[in-house]
């Protein structure tokens, strides 16, 4: 089957097929749900995973995170929970079309019971991109893809933190992307369930604005000491990237 008839029988009404800019990776999306952005490729490209180590990426949608990892690193095995099945069956059509099926695997199911699924200390890494606003700030439509993507209607970053403070191996590696008004609570939180925050940077969305993504690496049972890294700036003026986001977006 060439790659036309694999996307024909892979795609369906109203999904697109977006080519990721690495190694021919490409993603089904379909833009009415929830179309991923920014910060899940700077997550990506923060993130730093070894040879033959396994990766979990928890509420990981449309699967662009375990995706873009399997395709840049040398880790073993890759997972993905997500709690929605129509998505989580996108994403899983997304590794069939990339022939990552004996890399990556997608599984449906709620983060706060990843722990039944997988057993507690399972992974080296463990990524999430979590929603960022909490449960009903703001929240003026109905309860849609979109919105279980952006607001906390099925899992707070308690049960994130909670959950990948379970799954890591001791010593093992979380990684987040988050919003910096919720700085606070976030190494908080990561600190209560010994996720010892080792790594942080803020990402603007131009040189003189304020920060509107934080980038933050943890490791279980890790000592108090923290880095935090020089700024990231996103754009040189309006719709030009700076170099650096164009090596971490297109290396």
């Amino acid at each position: 089957m060439n790659d036309s008839q694999m996307e024909s029988s892979l795609l369906r009404e109203g999904e697109r097929l977006d080519d990721l800019q690495r190694d021919g990776l490409k993603l089904i999306q379909n833009p009415s749900w929830f179309c991923f952005g920014m910060d899940a490729v700077l997550l990506s490209a923060f993130v730093q995973i070894r040879k033959g180590q396994r990766c979990l990426d928890l509420g990981c949608g449309n699967g662009i995170i375990p995706i873009l990892l399997a395709g840049k690193t040398e880790g073993e095995h890759f997972a993905g929970l997500e709690i929605q099945e129509d998505i989580a069956e996108m994403a899983r059509r997304s590794v069939c079309y990339n022939h990552l099926e004996n890399k990556v695997i997608i599984e449906t199911g709620d983060i706060k019971e990843a722990t039944s699924i997988w057993g507690a200390a399972s992974f080296d890494v463990v990524t999430s991109n979590p929603p960022y606003l909490i449960r009903h700030h703001g929240l003026t439509n109905e309860v849609d893809h979109k919105a279980i993507a952006r607001h906390e209607l099925c899992c707070t970053l308690e049960d994130v933190v909670g959950s990948a403070a379970e799954l890591c191996k001791p010593g093992g590696h979380f990684y987040m992307v988050h919003r910096p008004f919720r700085l606070a609570e976030i190494i908080c939180c990561m600190v209560e369930h010994k996720l010892e925050p080792k790594r942080m940077r803020l990402v603007y969305p131009y040189v003189d604005k304020e920060p509107n993504m934080v980038l933050i690496e943890g490791v279980r049972g890790g000592n108090a000491r923290i880095t935090v890294e020089k700024p990231l700036i996103v754009y040189e003026k309006e719709n030009v990237y700076t170099e650096e986001v164009k090596r971490l977006y297109y290396e």
